[in-house]
């Protein structure tokens, strides 16, 4: 996942990213921030920096650290769901003065090791074949445990369906009950009506 996105000094941004159990989550960011002079965004910013929180689907604050102008944090899934990453500058403005646009560039990688790039210049090339060789494996693994979280969640939803399907159709049959048990109680009732009035 890689985007950027515009936000004042000192508001808080987050995205939401649903992750497998026992998975590494990077993160990489880069903030730039508006020259009302230039009319432009400025390469770096420097002297800004950002606040990172993690918080799990458990409501567990799994990280909250001070990074600068742009820096990569990363966290381990320990339970599988929906994690919150949060970014906001720590503008050492006054708030009522923090008005400068800035733009954030984030790029989350999920489940996935960096490859060492300096093995490709090993000159033993064994080592360099067996190096990339982990990093296919690594990411097979990874593969598979996508499969396997999309399986669990297809289960749970399928399961979901059929309670609710479950459900709808008690509820039709509860209403067909009571609709014939107020037709018959109509029906008797006018047949009383009718004998009680001697019209029949």
């Amino acid at each position: 996942l890689a985007l950027y996105f515009h936000s004042g000094e000192r508001e808080e941004k987050c995205i939401i990213e649903d992750v497998p159990s026992d998975t590494l989550v990077i993160g990489n960011y880069k903030v730039q921030r508006w020259d009302t002079h230039k009319q432009e965004f400025l390469e770096s910013a420097p002297g800004l920096g950002m606040f990172v929180t993690v918080t799990a689907p458990s409501a567990e604050i799994l990280l909250s650290k001070l990074y600068g102008p742009q820096g990569t944090f990363s966290f381990t899934s320990y339970l599988p769901g929906e994690y919150i990453i949060c970014l906001q500058s720590n503008s050492t403005r006054f708030v009522a003065f923090a008005g400068s646009k800035l733009r954030i560039h984030l790029d989350i990688r999920v489940g996935e090791h960096f490859f060492d790039e300096s093995a490709v210049q090993a000159k033993d090339k064994v080592n360099e074949v067996y190096l990339r060789l982990e990093h296919i494996i690594e990411k097979i693994h990874h593969v598979s445990k996508e499969q396997n979280y999309e399986r669990e969640r297809e289960e749970k939803f399928r399961k979901t369906s059929e309670e609710t399907n479950s459900n709808i159709l008690w509820w039709a049959i509860v209403q067909t009950l009571i609709l014939i048990s107020v037709g018959i109680w109509q029906i008797k009732s006018l047949r009383d009506f009718f004998i009680s009035k001697k019209l029949v």
